[in-house]
């Protein structure tokens, strides 16, 4: 395992969302609270401005991602920079807005909304799935951690403010079975579980926002790593590269006492295990 380096230097606001698009090879992340997707190719940093939060994505084609914004889900094309609005998305409630998601490997989408004053138990757990918006979990405060075994079989879910991590049964569509499973309770001095992802040997990644670092998980619970990082307030991780050896993190500058130069930015170290590909949201 290497050592963490700058992979983009922007210091964004609330850096989150890092998305690896197996097509095209490239990351995808966002600031969500300046409205902005951003990309970085060998041609350098590509951003694409929007008119509220965008929080997270996945992909549907080569240019097409599917964008998770404060009131709706949206049909984005990176090439073309047209978007189509798929459905609201707690449209109604100008409180909210949208925060972690991910797609999951039956190709629906899962997305959390959070008060935008973090007003606990304002939030919720949507999965989109073949044109259907179904409302899954609430009340929520600060969903994150959205993420897959890689079998498909149970999905990971964390409460930001309340440091736990649950696990919850999927059925043969990606729909949950069961009740909620309890993972884990990380103690507030050391964890603050943010955005997660889960790697090809069915390890869980975890952002701890406050603590610069990322926590890995076994299957059981047990922390097998920590991997500290320059700016204190890591967000979420993602797998990407050729061989998904590459992790990159997002990371956030939103408390101007604890602002440096490291804060915001997104990073990148090579790591001794792959991750999964991102899977594709079919629409």
């Amino acid at each position: 395992m290497t050592a963490p380096e700058v992979f983009d230097d922007t210091n964004c606001l609330l850096g989150e969302g890092p998305l690896w698009h197996p097509l095209r090879g490239q990351l995808f992340w966002f600031d969500i609270d300046a409205h902005r997707l951003y990309t970085r190719t060998g041609e350098g940093r590509r951003m694409w401005q929007f008119e509220e939060h965008v929080s997270a994505a996945g992909w549907v084609d080569e240019a097409r991602l599917l964008v998770a914004s404060e009131t709706a889900l949206i049909d984005f094309n990176v090439e073309t920079g047209t978007s189509r609005k798929l459905c609201d998305l707690e449209a109604d409630n100008p409180a909210t807005r949208s925060n972690d998601g991910r797609a999951d490997p039956f190709g629906g989408f899962w997305i959390g909304t959070m008060s935008k004053e973090k007003a606990p138990g304002a939030g919720a757990i949507y999965r989109y799935y073949r044109g259907e918006l179904r409302r899954l979990f609430a009340p929520w405060s600060t969903p994150n951690a959205m993420c897959f075994a890689p079998d498909g079989r149970v999905a990971y879910l964390a409460d930001t403010p309340r440091g736990r991590i649950w696990r919850q049964a999927l059925d043969g569509e990606g729909w949950p079975e069961g009740e909620l499973e309890f993972f884990l309770d990380l103690p507030g001095d050391r964890y603050r579980p943010d955005g997660a992802v889960v790697d090809g040997e069915g390890r869980l990644w975890c952002a701890q926002i406050r603590y610069g670092t990322v926590s890995v998980f076994d299957p059981d619970g047990r922390e097998v790593r920590s991997i500290a990082f320059p700016a204190p307030r890591t967000t979420c991780p993602a797998f990407g590269g050729e061989d998904l050896r590459t992790l990159f993190v997002t990371s956030a500058r939103q408390e101007p006492e604890v602002t440096t130069e490291h804060d915001g930015r997104t990073y990148s170290l090579r790591v001794d295990v792959a991750g999964q590909p991102e899977h594709r949201v079919i629409l």
